[in-house]
């Protein structure tokens, strides 16, 4: 198709390329349709196919504007701006009432490392407050992600929370060390430990403090899709049990047993490795733009399903902070006017934000059957655009 740029009856200037179609960046008129999809909204499989590109009248439109009555949405801009605030809200809920636990847990085993003097439970506490302080890459990558993308910054902020998410794996690796060292020093100088009710009690204390707020994090983080809060989440559950290790430890004191401490520091050492093996894994992947591979598939079947596309194309999904955008080829017939082009492709995006969790917005290219050789062979040279 060739390039063209057009203005709607609502003054927003739209440009579609040689090579594509963009929403989401722009506001579209919907006509009646008033769509609100957020990040964290999950449409069942009956939305998708049934959206064509003109919502033509029958069986299937009276479901679908049914639906719409019962279920308002908005393709806005400023309702997914809104709709991408609400998630970061619950992500600074989450690190707020998070700090809020993690410092009292600290508090309570603070007092009692001053009547025991155990350095393993005083490493422990240590290890809390960090923990509690992982809150604050967090929160700012969470106020930075509200900000509007603007000329420099064009997808906007919500990359900062992955940038969040090395400085919580970097944190969890010097977990590990801290824990490492501190066993190898216990096991090479022992020390005798006071007061120890009071600290298997701190130690029940640290462990379901931050079993609390790890699954507190966890669930907080895969439901608006943070991959850092997720990571922050692992973090503190690793604490957990280096909490549970001073409880053993004190165990082994009681009976007498002075290296039982050590050694299972050792051993929480290496659990604490394996959690960070699994939270680094999660944010390279996201810093890479990995996605779900069965994401992808629900793209296509949802593109597929939209009347007048016969095909599809390459598709292509990237997170931004906790949002999903896409791009995805469509092959469409070639005697369509660039009217009917442009409301196929509203009706794809359509189809792809209804269908995807968290897809906020989509760049569709329109394809159609080769006519006259291939229209996209003044690009071949290019290597990866040839890709198509």
């Amino acid at each position: 198709m060739a390039g063209i740029r057009h203005t709607h009856p609502n003054g927003h200037e739209h440009h579609h390329g040689a090579h594509g179609h963009h929403h989401g960046v722009h506001d579209h008129p919907h006509g009646d349709h008033d769509h609100d999809h957020g990040p964290g909204h999950d449409h069942g499989p009956d939305h998708g196919p049934d959206h064509g590109p003109d919502h033509r009248p029958g069986p299937g439109g009276a479901r679908h504007r049914l639906a719409h009555l019962l279920r308002p949405h908005s393709h806005e801009s400023g309702d997914k701006v809104d709709a991408a605030m609400e998630t970061s809200r619950d992500g600074m809920r989450t690190l707020w009432i998070s700090l809020v636990v993690l410092a009292a847990t600290t508090a309570v085993q603070a007092v009692i490392v001053a009547l025991s003097g155990s350095v393993a439970l005083f490493g422990d506490t240590v290890h809390n407050a960090a923990d509690a302080l992982t809150a604050v890459p967090l929160g700012i990558a969470f106020v930075l992600g509200r900000r509007a993308a603007n000329r420099r910054f064009t997808y906007g902020y919500g990359r900062a929370e992955d940038l969040a998410g090395i400085v919580i794996v970097a944190v969890i690796a010097a977990s590990a060390v801290v824990a490492a060292f501190m066993a190898v020093d216990r096991l090479l100088h022992p020390r005798d430990i006071t007061h120890l009710w009071a600290v298997s009690v701190a130690a029940l204390v640290g462990f379901a403090g931050n079993e609390w707020v790890a699954r507190y994090r966890i669930r907080t983080g895969r439901r608006i899709g943070s991959a850092a809060l997720v990571a922050d989440g692992l973090h503190a559950r690793t604490d957990g049990f280096t909490s549970l290790a001073v409880l053993l430890g004190a165990g082994g004191a009681a009976l007498g047993v002075r290296w039982a401490d050590p050694v299972v520091g050792l051993l929480i050492t290496v659990a604490i490795l394996l959690v960070l093996r699994d939270a680094a894994r999660e944010v390279c992947r996201r810093l890479m733009d990995a996605v779900d591979p069965a994401l992808v598939g629900t793209a296509e079947t949802a593109l597929r399903g939209v009347d007048g596309v016969l095909d599809t194309g390459q598709v292509r999904m990237r997170w931004i902070g906790h949002a999903l955008r896409a791009e995805a080829d469509i092959v469409v017939d070639p005697q369509l006017t660039v009217v009917q082009a442009h409301s196929l492709a509203v009706a794809a995006e359509h189809a792809l934000i209804h269908a995807v969790p968290r897809l906020t917005a989509a760049t569709v290219h329109i394809d159609h059957r080769p006519v006259e050789g291939d229209p996209h062979a003044a690009l071949a040279h290019h290597g990866a655009v040839s890709a198509r």
